[in-house]
């Protein structure tokens, strides 16, 4: 098993040294769920939500949140992100809002947690943008679901 690679020796939190690494193209894809009762689904669909066009506020507030990771995640690196796209579906059958975010950048460091944030806010946003009618909400299965480039090379969920 790898080590953690964000503290030191002494067990202290430090931001990974990158400098030495290649500057490749990289990429990262994750996936997430808003699950809710059908009527709130319907609500969404149908453009029923008082605060706007709740898939179109969410898609940009995810890409938003993509290019802030480092201000919310501690020792994040800031990166030069080329493309960030947040995609939102609405899969009927499971009563959910579905979520999948890819970035990518030619650099030294890869883009997972831009591609989670960018999921988590836009699960947020439209948890935020639909409360008013459905507390009960649930944000799942956020995850990362595909990695390339870099030194450790690809990485796809099972």
């Amino acid at each position: 098993m790898a080590d953690f690679t964000h503290f030191d020796a002494e067990g202290k939190a430090v931001m990974v040294d990158v400098s030495d690494k290649d500057v490749t193209e990289r990429s990262a894809t994750a996936r997430g769920s808003v699950i809710m009762q059908p009527e709130t689904l319907a609500m969404i669909r149908e453009g029923g939500v008082k605060k706007g066009d709740v898939l179109s506020v969410a898609r940009l507030a995810g890409i938003m949140g993509a290019k802030r990771t480092p201000d919310l995640i501690p020792l994040c690196h800031p990166l030069a992100l080329t493309s960030v796209k947040v995609d939102l579906t609405l899969d009927e059958a499971r009563n959910a809002v579905d979520i999948t975010a890819t970035c990518k950048l030619k650099g030294r460091t890869g883009v997972e947690m831009e591609a989670l944030t960018a999921v988590s806010v836009a699960a947020l946003t439209v948890y935020d943008m639909c409360k008013a009618v459905d507390r009960g909400m649930r944000i799942t299965e956020v995850r990362l679901i595909h990695k390339a480039g870099g030194k450790s090379g690809t990485y796809e969920a099972s």
